[in-house]
């Protein structure tokens, strides 16, 4: 899996949210069109997989939480970058989304949540915060940022 055939994989997800407003209206089109147990996510959750196996995503940190900005902002990517984190029954660092998040829970144990949802897309509006938990196993997230915007401050 390499960083190029991962950005086509998400290229979709892209399409859908540039230029949408990000609130929960994008979150019921996401889970709609895009649902977990669909061909999209279920591609993006195997290519996340060979790419950590590969060593060249969430290879910051150490258990139970590594990360990694997989992909700058870009035109690829309509300006967004896309993190990808592997956290098991940890609450991560307090952060504030500027422009916003969308976020896909991929739950590596069945029973693991992200802020209590379980697989699936949730979208952070601009100017919200949020301390990222997973509970009840481990689960990877993908997120996408405007700009690569994110303030842990």
């Amino acid at each position: 899996m390499q960083r190029e055939e991962f950005t086509e994989i998400l290229t979709p997800v892209i399409d859908t949210v540039k230029g949408s407003e990000w609130n929960t209206t994008l979150e019921t089109e996401l889970n709609s069109r895009f649902p977990a147990d669909g061909k999209v996510v279920q591609a993006i959750t195997t290519a996340c997989h060979a790419a950590i196996e590969d060593g060249w995503m969430c290879r910051h940190g150490e258990a139970p939480l590594k990360y990694g900005r997989v992909i700058k902002p870009g035109d690829a990517t309509a300006g967004m970058s896309v993190d990808v984190v592997d956290m098991t029954d940890i609450a991560g660092p307090r952060h504030t989304h500027p422009n916003g998040e969308v976020c896909l829970t991929m739950p590596v144990d069945s029973s693991a949540t992200f802020d209590g949802a379980g697989a699936g897309w949730c979208v952070n509006t601009p100017g919200s915060a949020h301390r990222p938990t997973v509970k009840g196993g481990r689960a990877l997230v993908l997120y996408l940022l405007p700009d690569g915007a994110i303030d842990f401050g």
